[in-house]
């Protein structure tokens, strides 16, 4: 009831002050809109470009592992990460590996860079930075750090390239001083030879001089 009474009041209204019907007044104010949201739209600045997502630059993929061989220690320090252009490597237990890969760990400024280009055996296996540890000495290792060690082996093997061995020091050779004390002790040995056959020519001396005797003894009694 009062919706009904509130439309006739708003018929009423819109003819006493627009002199239009209800229907001709709703059908200008619909036209409106419409040349309102024509006008606005031709008028309007155009939308701003899409900006296309920015494409990351692709890293470029890393070289094959170079396989070295046996090298020396000291070659071996030349690829510490030092030349960019020089493949990183470290070694453990004498085994040389490719670790380029993890350049952010073992490269300059990583948190293990310190043993880049050398054989970490020692350090790994304490978990040590010290300069000492920093070789492939293992002797004095309790079981828990050859443990350690044994796990960073692992690692390594099934995660790194191999690309070659540590150089072995040669043993000193023995033989010179083997044969200079075999010479020495064979000397002593002639001294005791020759002291026997000095007593065999005494006593050859003395029973020809015994004889001897004798024989003036009996040309004496005849």
């Amino acid at each position: 009831m009062a919706v009904a009474e509130l439309w006739e009041t708003l018929k009423q209204a819109i003819v006493a002050y627009t002199g239009l019907s209800p229907t001709a007044f709703f059908t200008a104010v619909a036209v409106a809109a419409a040349l309102y949201h024509v006008v606005s739209g031709i008028f309007a600045p155009p939308p701003p470009p899409r900006q296309r997502p920015r494409e990351e630059p692709e890293a470029e993929p890393l070289p094959p592992p170079v396989q070295l061989g046996e090298v020396e220690e000291e070659e071996l320090r030349q690829y510490d990460g030092s030349d960019p252009k020089k493949p990183l490597l470290m070694a453990i237990k004498g085994q040389i590996y490719d670790v380029t890969q993890s350049r952010m760990f073992y490269g300059p400024g990583g948190p293990y860079a310190l043993f880049a280009g050398k054989d970490a055996s020692r350090a790994l296996a304490k978990m040590s930075f010290e300069p000492q540890d920093l070789n492939g000495d293992l002797t004095g290792l309790g079981p828990f750090e050859i443990d350690a060690l044994q796990d960073w082996e692992y690692k390594f093997m099934s995660k790194y390239v191999k690309v070659g061995t540590i150089k072995k020091a040669a043993p000193a050779e023995d033989a010179p001083e083997a044969t200079e004390t075999t010479a020495a002790e064979a000397e002593p040995e002639k001294a005791p030879a020759t002291d026997d056959k000095l007593r065999e020519a005494s006593l050859e001396e003395v029973a020809t001089e015994k004889e001897a005797a004798a024989d003036v003894a009996v040309a004496k009694e005849s």
